[in-house]
């Protein structure tokens, strides 16, 4: 599929943030944990979490979407040697499977990640976290394949190697079923893990300190409950609307954002001069995320005070840094970006060039983004990464012109509908052979 975009058109109306990418896939890795039914409301139909789906069904796992909803059984036995490997190679979050399933298996296989291509992604954390307790992650023979032995699982103290997001969620999943307490030290509070945390709470596993960098985790011998669950909101894509309204100069509404997640986004926003309204914070489904809904009104916008810069939880989301990219086109003067964790999606910024922005690279993780700039139309390849294929389509929505955007399934993975919905604020997109 491609995206045909005719941009410089002023966006309007309301749209809704949909249920989190990250969120959904991490809750179809825990479901395994339970030998019940497991019902995730409100999935999200991306391709993330058709490839997750993929990949349980090909181990012997019952899925099936009921309406918006995904229903998971697992079976008395994985059927490990018939894993998709091709549904594998396309997401990162097959290794949230390693702590479900070595709770099953003394030693097993599992296919080596992919997902998008953002440089070395090591799998330290997960490593080092689960070895801690006696869960330990090697080179395999077989090519394309890593190796998980397990037959000395134990309750641990751990301290995070960092305060990664999916390695948090493996030592929760794998804490879950030892019967003994575990803690996680410096450990990732993103919205993500504590949707887990709210899972594993259902699943009767006790655990204190959520939303903050240590958990006590205190297991359970078993799970076997039929269990409903509820993934939250998407801050990383009430952020792409945020991006969105300040790129295009734009005043529109995006209800049911995650406030927690998106704070620090908003007050750097604000001291770049965009301007916005919030209602007061209700409750989301799921019983812990804060909700708001955020009038988008815009504003002259001007460089940050500081640089822009990621960090974990409550800092600016790693998802979210690449946002800010397309905002600082607009921006008067010029906007440092640092994005630390990943030395190659800084180049993937270098492609708003084409559409007439001056991101210029200082080094293999800083850019620099002067501004403002006339954006126009272009004829772009997809980026092989989410976030940096959304914001070259910010661009095109702002760029005055024709553009075409080839090949967006890394967009599909993330973003359910988006050019349908980019319509209903009055966008010209279309999806293209």
């Amino acid at each position: 599929m491609n995206y045909k975009v005719t941009g410089g058109k002023t966006l309007s109306g309301e749209v809704t943030t949909n249920i989190s990418k990250n969120a959904a896939v991490v809750l179809l890795a825990a479901s395994l944990l339970n030998k019940g039914t497991t019902t995730l409301k409100k999935m999200p139909h991306i391709e993330e979490v058709n490839r997750v789906i993929e990949i349980l069904k090909s181990i012997g796992v019952s899925v099936e979407w009921v309406g918006g909803d995904v229903v998971i059984k697992p079976p008395e036995e994985f059927t490990l040697d018939t894993i998709d490997k091709v549904a594998a190679g396309k997401v990162r979050s097959i290794i949230l499977l390693t702590a479900p399933l070595a709770h099953c298996y003394d030693s097993f296989e599992l296919p080596l990640p992919g997902g998008c291509k953002l440089g070395g992604r090591t799998m330290m954390p997960h490593i080092d976290a689960l070895s801690k307790l006696g869960i330990h992650i090697g080179e395999s023979e077989n090519e394309g394949m890593y190796s998980v032995e397990a037959s000395n699982r134990h309750a641990a103290n751990i301290v995070m190697y960092e305060a990664s997001d999916t390695g948090t969620e493996n030592a929760l999943m794998a804490a879950a079923l030892m019967p003994k307490v575990t803690t996680i030290k410096f450990a990732s509070a993103n919205y993500m893990v504590q949707d887990l945390c709210v899972f594993l709470q259902q699943c009767g596993v006790k655990i204190e300190g959520i939303g903050t960098t240590t958990f006590v985790v205190h297991g359970v011998s078993s799970v076997d409950a039929d269990i409903t669950a509820y993934p939250s909101e998407d801050p990383i894509e009430s952020m792409f609307f945020i991006s969105l309204a300040a790129t295009t100069h734009s005043k529109f509404s995006v209800k049911r954002c995650p406030i927690d997640f998106l704070e620090l986004e908003l007050a750097t926003l604000d001291s770049m001069g965009f301007r916005y309204n919030r209602s007061k914070e209700y409750i989301a489904e799921n019983g812990l995320t804060k909700l708001v809904d955020l009038e988008l009104l815009g504003g002259d916008l001007i460089e940050p005070p500081e640089k822009i810069a990621p960090r974990p939880y409550p800092g600016i989301n790693i998802d979210n840094l690449p946002y800010f990219v397309p905002i600082a086109t607009q921006a008067k003067g010029k906007t440092l970006i640092h994005d630390w964790v990943y030395e190659v999606r800084p180049q993937y910024y270098l492609e708003m060039n084409k559409l007439g922005a001056k991101v210029t690279r200082i080094d293999q993780h800083r850019v620099e983004v002067e501004g403002p700039t006339k954006l126009h139309a272009a004829d772009i390849e997809t980026p092989p990464a989410l976030r940096p294929a959304t914001l070259l389509l910010i661009g095109m929505l702002a760029a005055e012109g024709e553009s075409i955007l080839r090949d967006v399934y890394p967009i599909n993975r993330g973003y359910e509908r988006l050019h349908e919905r980019l319509k209903t604020l009055g966008a010209d997109i279309e999806a293209i052979e």
